[in-house]
């Protein structure tokens, strides 16, 4: 089977490409490599380095899934340059959703995010549920959504909807709450929340993983969207359990960000996936890279930064 990922150098990317690897599938990445490539050289391995709003450049030929991760992250990033943000996470999403169908592609996976629901007051946020989504960055994702749902005749369409990812990976976030948090612990000995009180639905980047890998082998067994998070922690909550791990003080500032909801998943447990990993794994991973030296805090694992910089803004 050969698969098409774009964003395949990312910070999900990256882990997904190795097993994709692994499992003996014809890979083949398209990345602006923005934040660089962290992916060893192999026989079952294309990287391009493309932007996938040229979309007429992306190789095609032969794909039989497109597991769709590129895209303009965070609201922060999409912020800097909302233009920008469309083109990419909207209308190249449509682009490349319109000359797959004509390419015969069987099967398109795409990363939306949990986030298109905006503020939620409901015990458990569902896929039924009205989105309101409150930035530029949550509203070209739903847009993105409902476009692709319009190909559903054509061929098999997934979207997912990740909760906030955490855990290691050879190309680092260190934006994400929980990995944010646990940097700060281990550099400064003091964290900084933000409010405190928002809850926040987190997933593992290796169950993140684990979910596309999951859909890709279904197939036309489940369709549609689907979220996945399974952890609801407030970031106070998320604070403390690095706190219980990592010896620091707690510091409290006001919050402009509104955000708060809990993620249901059980529309995607039903399709008989069950998370392995944790938060509280994630922070236990980054501790062990971090005193082994692979990991440092560095600009380059922050996207507001890498972005600003490309965009001339510093």
């Amino acid at each position: 089977m050969h698969i098409l990922v774009t964003g395949g150098c990312g910070y999900v990317g990256t882990i997904l490409c190795q097993h994709l690897l692994e499992n003996n599938y014809r890979v083949t990445v398209v990345d602006a490599m923005w934040f660089g490539n962290y992916l060893d050289s192999r026989d079952n391995l294309e990287v391009h380095r493309l932007d996938i709003r040229d979309t007429d450049e992306i190789p095609l030929k032969g794909v039989d899934v497109i597991i769709h991760l590129a895209n303009i992250a965070n609201d922060p990033c999409s912020d800097l340059n909302p233009k920008l943000s469309w083109e990419t996470n909207a209308l190249a999403t449509m682009r490349l959703a319109d000359k797959a169908a004509r390419q015969g592609v069987k099967q398109f996976i795409f990363a939306s995010s949990g986030s298109v629901y905006g503020v939620k007051e409901e015990p458990e946020v569902t896929e039924d549920l009205s989105l309101v989504p409150i930035s530029d960055y949550n509203k070209s994702k739903m847009v993105a959504e409902r476009v692709l749902l319009s190909y559903a005749d054509s061929m098999i369409i997934q979207c997912i909807r990740p909760a906030t990812i955490c855990g290691y990976s050879p190309r680092m976030r260190l934006d994400l709450s929980v990995n944010m948090l646990t940097m700060q612990a281990l550099t400064k000995g003091e964290i900084t929340v933000f409010g405190g009180s928002q809850t926040r639905p987190n997933i593992n980047i290796h169950d993140t993983v684990r979910v596309y890998l999951h859909f890709l082998k279904l197939g036309d067994k489940a369709q549609g969207i689907y979220n996945a998070g399974f952890e609801n922690m407030s970031i106070m909550q998320i604070a403390k359990t690095v706190c219980e791990l990592i010896p620091a003080r707690i510091v409290v500032s006001e919050s402009d960000d509104p955000r708060s909801y809990r993620l249901s998943s059980k529309k995607l447990i039903k399709t008989g996936f069950q998370p392995k990993y944790t938060v509280v794994d994630a922070i236990k991973e980054i501790i062990k890279v971090y005193g082994e030296n692979k990991l440092r805090d560095d600009h380059q694992y922050y996207n507001t930064r890498v972005m600003k910089n490309i965009q001339g803004l510093t």
